[in-house]
C-alpha cells in the first residue's frame, strides 16, 4: 500500500478505498490507484480477506476414499472438470483434500472454518448414516451434496444445496433391458456399501427383481478397485448357477470382470452380458467394447459448482435433479442364452 500510495501521489487510506470499492475517493483516483496497483503486479490477500470477513473466495471438495481407487476413476476428473470451469469464471479457488474417512473429512470442515479457509465446500459420495449435513449446519458453512441425501435424513439444512442423480431409475432401466433380453440371472457388482447411492441402487434392484420374478439377482459390494472386482466376478462366474448378466457401478471393475469371464473360457456377451454403470474411453478401449450408462459428468460439475455459487451470492437452497444417464449398448450385451 506504501509503494502504490508513492507512486499514485495518494495517501495510504485513499489506496484502501480504491481497492477495496469503498466510498471516500473519486473515480479518477480510484482509476489512478487501480492502474498503478496492476503495474506493481498487487492481488488481493486472500488470507487477510478472510480475516476480515470479506470471504476467501476458495471453496472446498473432500474425497473420503482410498486414494489408490482414485487415480482410474473417470467420474472424479470428469467432475472435478466440471467445477473448475464455473469456478474460473467466477475467479474462486478450489482447495482440495484427499482423506481416508468420512471422520477425517469432518476434521478438515472443522479446520477450514476455523482458519477460514473456505467461504463453502462441495460434498460428494453422500452416506446412509451422513455426519456431514449436521456438521455443516452447525458451523454455517454453506455446502452442495454431489448426489441426493438418504432418504432416511429428514433434517432441515437451509444451508445445502443438492444436486440429485436417479440412481433407482438408471437400475430400474437396466434391469428392464436385461430382463427383456433374456436374463434371469443378474449380478450387480457395486461400490461401497456404506455410501446412499450404492443403498439406491441396490434397494431398485430388489424391487424390480420382486417385480419381474428373479429371485437369483443380487449385489456383491466392493471398494470400486478392479482388484476386488475381478474377485467379486470369478466367485460368481465359479458358481453352480453362474449369472448371464453383470453390472458394474464403474468403469474399471468392468474392464476387469470383462477380463476374469473371458479367462474362464467365456464368451462376452455370449455366456456373460457386461455392463457398465460409468462410460468412459475405457470401455471403448477393451474388446468387446462395454455396453454403460452415459451421462454428462462434466456437466454434472458445472451445475454443482453453479449451485454454491448461489449459495454464496446469498441464494437459498434447492435440489437440482440431473437428467436420467442412458444406456449405451455396445458389443458386449446380447441376448441370454437358452
Amino acid at each position: 500500500m506504501k509503494d502504490i500510495a508513492k507512486r499514485a501521489g495518494v495517501s495510504e487510506s485513499a489506496v484502501s478505498f480504491a481497492l477495496n470499492d469503498r466510498p471516500g475517493v473519486s473515480e479518477v483516483t480510484r482509476d489512478r490507484v487501480r492502474r498503478v496497483a496492476e503495474q506493481l503486479g498487487w492481488r488481493p490477500s486472500t488470507a487477510a480477506r478472510a480475516l476480515s470477513g470479506e470471504g476467501s473466495a476458495t471453496v472446498g471438495l473432500v474425497l473420503a476414499r482410498p486414494a489408490a481407487t482414485l487415480g482410474v476413476d473417470s467420474f472424479f476428473l470428469q467432475l472435478i472438470s466440471g467445477i473448475q470451469e464455473i469456478l474460473s469464471e467466477r475467479q474462486l479457488g478450489l482447495l482440495f483434500q484427499v482423506v481416508e474417512d468420512v471422520h477425517a473429512e469432518c476434521a478438515v470442515y472443522r479446520r477450514w472454518w476455523a482458519e477460514h479457509r473456505v467461504d463453502g465446500v462441495l460434498v460428494v459420495d453422500p452416506r446412509t448414516d451422513d455426519p456431514r449435513p449436521g456438521l455443516l449446519a452447525e458451523l454455517g458453512l454453506p455446502g452442495v451434496v454431489i448426489g441426493a441425501l438418504p432418504a432416511g435424513d429428514t433434517g432441515r439444512h437451509p444451508g445445502l444445496s443438492q444436486v440429485r442423480a436417479d440412481d433407482a431409475g438408471a437400475m430400474a432401466a437396466i434391469v428392464g433391458r436385461l430382463h427383456a433380453l433374456g436374463h434371469r440371472r443378474i449380478v450387480h457388482i457395486a461400490g461401497l456399501a456404506s455410501l446412499a447411492h450404492t443403498e439406491r441402487r441396490i434397494r431398485s434392484l430388489r424391487i424390480e427383481a420382486d417385480r419381474r420374478g428373479l429371485p437369483e439377482a443380487r449385489s456383491l459390494t466392493t471398494d470400486y478397485s478392479d482388484t476386488q472386482g475381478a474377485a467379486a466376478t470369478r466367485r460368481v462366474l465359479e458358481e453352480d448357477r453362474p449369472p448371464t448378466a453383470l453390472i458394474y457401478d464403474n468403469d474399471v471393475m468392468a474392464a476387469a470382470g470383462a477380463a476374469v469371464t473371458t479367462g474362464l473360457g467365456l464368451s462376452v456377451p455370449g455366456d456373460v452380458s457386461v455392463i457398465s454403470w460409468e462410460d468412459s474411453a475405457l470401455c471403448r478401449l477393451v474388446r468387446p467394447w462395454l455396453t454403460a450408462l452415459s451421462r454428462d459428468s462434466v456437466a454434472f460439475g458445472r451445475i454443482a459448482a453453479t449451485e454454491l455459487a448461489a449459495l454464496l451470492d446469498g441464494g437459498g437452497a434447492r435440489t437440482v435433479q440431473v437428467p436420467l444417464p442412458r444406456l449405451i449398448e455396445r458389443e458386449s450385451l446380447d441376448r441370454a442364452r437358452s
